[in-house]
């Protein structure tokens, strides 16, 4: 085979350049014995005792080696006939180096200490592979391995790398040696799980052979449509599948990194029909005969027909499988590795101090110290201390071209040293897929759950099947196939599709963006301004008999506090903070206060203005304005004192309620301490209450204006509405709790201006006539 036949050159090559290099084992000419494995675990044994034991018949511990020391060993490719060569070497501490050995178990320096790869094991090659199949979102892959040991190694590392991924495996197919009658049934049973499988991603793994390139192609209608992952170790047998070309185009391959070679053309070039191996390449390949003797025979082994006889034009390095380079570089690196160790080790004072004798039996030991110790172009340790050559790796898109050759084409690289991934790079715009199309296949057992879901496991063993289910109310996930969703912060809640977090809306009864704020403002200005002309009224009239008959200065205040009840509404309004909610239940509460204790001086002098009027009455000297003043000043006295109370105790606050609505933030005011603002309440309730009892007691008393029943009507509305405001305050939460707050205050206020005022106005502004001295007689005499 063309390539392996390239790295029986490059060794001839190496050595032959190391000979004639001044500069490296002067006076020391390098030697090999050459023997071809293939991949036969009996034939390399023997080939490496032969070795040991020297011509003739193969002894182990004894050696007929007579001129010459053996320094080490070059390979093999394969791990499984490289396991068994390391074993043996192992005993005798003679270094080895191999070129194309990825199996873990090499890396084992108790059990193989003088064992040595300028490749990478297995363990760097999956976890890079699983990596790959991270990038693309790949968590639904099979797999196809050889059914030996080296396949049942790797798919177990290959299994727990996976895993750590959270890659699951569809089905695994191992490609086994079997009996021709078998054959059908199992490639029948193989074609049914792959067709029936989702896996749009195969991954190869095991040892590479011409019967597992015999079952891709018989695989070749269930694989058209499938991405092939696989190997350095694959990577490197394109000679093998050149002609299943349709199978593995658009597949994805990991390589590792080639290493500088100096340009080796010319001495591929020297090589004619003379060589014999050469000549057996030319008979397969090119069916010209060299003149050999025997050519007949060639004949019937390989089937070839006449043989012509070869121009002598003919080139190796013509073949298109051999132009690919393989493992070439790393072919090279282990010889030059090998032979600088051997230089440090003679330019050592220890080596010029031991004669022959003793050299010949401490060079396995002396080789594999210097071997170890070997430094690279940039003062680093060549090998590292499990005794690889830790590189870079590439990534490679496999692409056919029309003129039926198969293109290599690298489109990223990684690099892992120490188990640890760094800089892993690729260019997805690059790469050609098997579809035609640059879209990148998918290879999922379920679709993928979009922001604001999570998933949901179904039953059965693979993670990666699975339902998606919408967040629950306050969580998002922003991130596709999301395992759990994310709680929202406690100001924070889901946009509508759950896919991030967005601040809660605050709620409050503002003033300008919410109508019934701006309702409330507006009634509470018009209000206001009535109160305000309706004291102008009075003001301007406060001479009439009807003013004075009423307790001009009680209207006065009256009036007064009633408008700036209306103003106070204002506090109520907007967000809230410490101030306005430190003001807005106090001013309420003294504001109202004032006002009740207005009317219920005005319930007392309209009783005391009657006993006043019977012979001989003690009442006489209460009636006036120091018992209205005094009136005023004590009821209100008192809830000036338990606001100052509260206020010290335990004084409304801003609050921010969470909890009360899922979607948005309730800007309110704590009231602090409960016990203060019932406390508040409740003596306006028993004022307004005592002014009722009063006032519905001395309704029918003889007066020309009713003030008695004016102020009935006025507690009536008043304890009615704040009756029937406390349910309802109690009930509502955020703005709406406000809302009936401020509705209460406005309807309160304007049933007692109302019903005390409007008549008066009426009389004042209307019926003039009424509102004299002569009138008021004149009624008073006919009740």
């Amino acid at each position: 085979m063309p390539p392996y036949y390239r790295y029986f050159l490059t060794i001839q090559f190496a050595i032959d350049k190391i000979n004639k290099d001044p500069t490296i084992l002067p006076n020391i000419s390098l030697g090999y014995h050459m023997y071809d494995s293939c991949s036969d675990n009996r034939k390399a044994v023997k080939s490496v005792l032969q070795i040991l034991s020297g011509p003739g018949q193969t002894v182990p511990n004894y050696s007929c080696r007579k001129r010459a020391n053996l320094a080490g060993f070059i390979g093999d490719q394969d791990s499984v006939t490289t396991v068994n060569i390391a074993q043996i070497l192992a005993l005798y501490r003679y270094t080895q180096i191999s070129y194309g050995a990825t199996s873990y178990v090499l890396s084992n320096k108790n059990n193989y200490p003088s064992f040595f790869r300028t490749v990478q094991s297995n363990k760097a090659i999956y976890l890079n592979l699983s990596s790959l199949l991270q990038i693309f979102g790949w968590t639904w892959v099979g797999v196809l391995s050889s059914d030996d040991d080296s396949g049942d190694v790797e798919t177990q590392l290959l299994i727990q790398y996976l895993a750590i991924k959270g890659i699951c495996i569809a089905y695994m197919i191992k490609i086994r040696y079997v009996v021709l009658s078998a054959v059908d049934e199992i490639l029948k049973n193989n074609i049914e799980i792959i067709r029936r499988s989702s896996a749009q991603v195969i991954i190869l793994c095991g040892a590479f052979s011409s019967f597992m390139a015999d079952s891709l192609a018989k695989l070749r209608d269930e694989l058209h449509d499938k991405t092939l992952i696989f190997g350095p170790i694959y990577a490197s047998k394109t000679f093998l599948v050149e002609h299943y070309r349709k199978v593995l185009e658009g597949s994805l391959a990991l390589e590792f990194f080639a290493l500088p070679v100096p340009d080796m053309k010319h001495f591929y070039d020297s090589f004619h029909p003379e060589d014999r191996l050469l000549g057996h390449i030319w008979l397969l390949y090119l069916h010209c005969t060299t003149n050999e003797p025997r050519n007949t025979i060639y004949m019937g082994i390989y089937k070839c027909p006449l043989l012509r006889n070869c121009s002598g034009t003919e080139r190796i390095s013509d073949f298109t499988s051999f132009q690919n380079p393989g493992l070439t570089d790393r072919v090279y690196e282990a010889v030059y590795s090998l032979a600088r160790a051997l230089h440090n080790m003679y330019l050592s004072p220890v080596k010029k101090s031991q004669d022959k004798t003793t050299l010949a039996h401490t060079y396995p030991h002396q080789l594999n110290y210097w071997v170890k110790n070997l430094k690279s172009l940039k003062g680093d340790l060549l090998f590292e201390e499990n005794g690889e050559l830790v590189t870079t790796f590439d990534i490679a898109n496999w692409r056919s071209l029309k003129n039926g050759s198969l293109l290599v084409r690298r489109v990223g690289s990684t690099f892992i040293a120490n188990g640890s991934q760094q800089n892993f790079s690729i260019r997805v715009k690059n790469i050609v897929w098997k579809t035609g199309i640059n879209k990148i296949p998918k290879s999922q057992c379920s679709e993928n759950c979009l922001p604001g879901t999570r998933k949901v496991p179904r039953p059965g063993i693979h993670s990666c099947c699975y339902d998606c289910a919408q967040c629950s109310e306050g969580e998002v996930s922003n991130v596709s196939d999301s395992e759990n969703c994310q709680q929202c912060r406690y100001d924070e809640w889901p946009n509508e599709k759950k896919d991030r977090c967005v601040p809660k809306l605050l709620s409050f009864l503002s003033y300008s963006n919410d109508l019934l704020g701006m309702v409330f403002a507006l009634f509470s200005s018009i209000l206001c301004a009535m109160t305000g002309l309706i004291l102008l009224v009075f003001i301007s009239h406060q001479d009439t008999s009807i003013v004075k008959a009423n307790n001009r200065n009680l209207s006065f205040t009256l009036l007064i506090s009633i408008m700036l009840s209306f103003l106070c509404v204002y506090l109520f309004l907007g967000c809230p903070n410490d101030i306005s909610c430190l003001l807005r239940q106090v001013s309420f509460g003294i504001l109202f206060t004032i006002s009740i204790s207005c009317v219920l001086a005005k319930t007392i002098i309209v009783c005391v203005a009657f006993k006043v009027t019977k012979p001989g009455s003690l009442w006489q000297h209460w009636l006036g304005t120091k018992l209205s003043n005094a009136i005023v000043i004590s009821c209100s006295s008192i809830q000036v004192i338990i606001c100052i109370i509260w206020l010290s105790v335990s004084p409304p606050f801003k609050e921010l309620d969470t909890s009360s609505y899922q979607d948005k933030i309730i800007v309110q005011c704590n009231e602090g301490s409960a016990i203060g603002f019932y406390s508040v309440l409740g003596y306006m309730g028993f004022l307004a209450a005592v002014s009722f009892v009063l006032a519905f007691t001395v309704r029918s008393l003889p007066d020309s204006f009713n003030e008695a029943k004016y102020i009935t009507f006025s507690m009536l509305v008043f304890c009615s509405v704040w009756i029937a405001m406390i349910p309802a305050y109690l009930s509502t939460r955020g703005k709406y709790m406000v809302a009936v707050e401020i509705f209460a205050i406005l309807s309160s206020s304007a049933g007692v201006l109302g019903c005390i005022f409007l008549p008066k106005c009426y009389i004042i502004l209307w019926r003039p006539e009424r509102n004299t001295k002569t009138y008021l007689m004149e009624r008073r005499g006919l009740q």
